[in-house]
């Protein structure tokens, strides 16, 4: 590689299942200790991207580096600096967490595993939970077990698929300061995830709708991109300014955020002749957040089979 910082250099990639084309045209750079968060809907070819990406799946076409090797060719070696973590951690329930990790760790014929599992036991506070059954571990602590094992390896690479999924607030809080660690170590690491929150923590942002890359970029970028103006209304029974303002030309989003409307157009003269009648002193001129931004872009990319994707502001509440 030319920049010896650029961990994930992929070009065009695309792949078909059949007739059904997952991902249609994919390019991208990620530089060393990036957290490259991945969003858009259910179904949208994410996971497909990602794997792709780090060599776990060959693309139908397309080439790329990752870690130095071709995606293409080179699969092995990229994989054996790869720390993959699934959406449901992919741990053995009737394993205890120490033989969880030392199956782990025989896979990948690491020789002095024990000491790796006894570090990463104290690393993550799983020295306490070392004989308990997996299956009868939180969410939160499936989730410490599963980045333990991933990390048994040192890998350069993290994978994460919606990592946080089904897990209490405070586990979703340290799971992200640890990432944050590993960022300053320099490894860099993809997730994909649907929380907003989490969006907001990483570096990049990548979003996929249906197998097209619509946005890239960081938070400030997105936004800018967006180009949208918004209004911020307070106030009570708000739901019937909402129905007389959704239809109106130069309205593009009306969406509640709490007791509050967001009321966004991407064409601000048109905007403020639309509101014009309803504004009064509870009516603010407020930036756009990043979830403004990612509504506008769910609007504009309506899958034909009408699945929407919903950015969740607040996660579901996990396994306490």
């Amino acid at each position: 590689m030319k920049n010896k910082n650029i961990v994930i250099d992929v070009r065009h990639l695309k792949k078909q299942f059949g007739q059904h084309v997952a991902v249609k045209d994919f390019s991208l750079q990620v530089t060393q200790g990036e957290i490259c968060g991945f969003l858009g809907p259910n179904g949208s070819g994410k996971t497909t991207t990602l794997r792709m990406m780090c060599g776990l799946m060959v693309p139908t076409a397309g080439s790329g580096t990752c870690l130095g090797y071709d995606i293409l060719t080179q699969s092995y070696e990229i994989k054996k600096q790869v720390g993959y973590m699934t959406q449901s951690f992919s741990l053995y329930q009737d394993l205890t967490a120490y033989e969880n990790l030392d199956f782990i760790a025989r896979t990948y014929g690491i020789p002095d595993r024990k000491i790796q599992i006894e570090q990463a036991l104290k690393n993550y506070n799983l020295l306490d939970k070392r004989n308990q059954l997996v299956s009868a571990l939180s969410g939160g602590w499936k989730q410490r077990l599963a980045l333990a094992g991933c990390l048994l390896h040192h890998p350069k690479l993290l994978l994460l698929d919606e990592p946080t999924a089904g897990v209490d607030p405070k586990a979703r809080r340290d799971f992200w300061d640890d990432i944050y660690a590993l960022s300053k170590q320099g490894i860099t690491t993809l997730v994909s995830t649907h929380y907003m929150d989490e969006a907001e923590r990483c570096t990049k942002l990548i979003y996929i709708s249906y197998g097209d890359l619509l946005a890239e970029g960081s938070i400030s970028q997105i936004i800018q991109k967006a180009h949208l103006t918004t209004w911020v209304v307070s106030g009570d029974n708000l739901a019937p300014l909402e129905e007389k303002l959704k239809n109106k030309p130069g309205v593009d989003q009306v969406v509640f955020f709490g007791n509050k409307l967001h009321v966004s157009g991407k064409n601000e003269t048109q905007l403020e002749y639309a509101i014009a009648p309803y504004k009064n002193k509870n009516w603010q001129h407020m930036p756009s957040t990043l979830e403004d931004a990612f509504i506008s872009l769910v609007d504009s990319t309506a899958h034909p089979l009408n699945q929407p994707f919903t950015p969740h502001t607040h996660p579901p509440k996990g396994d306490q």
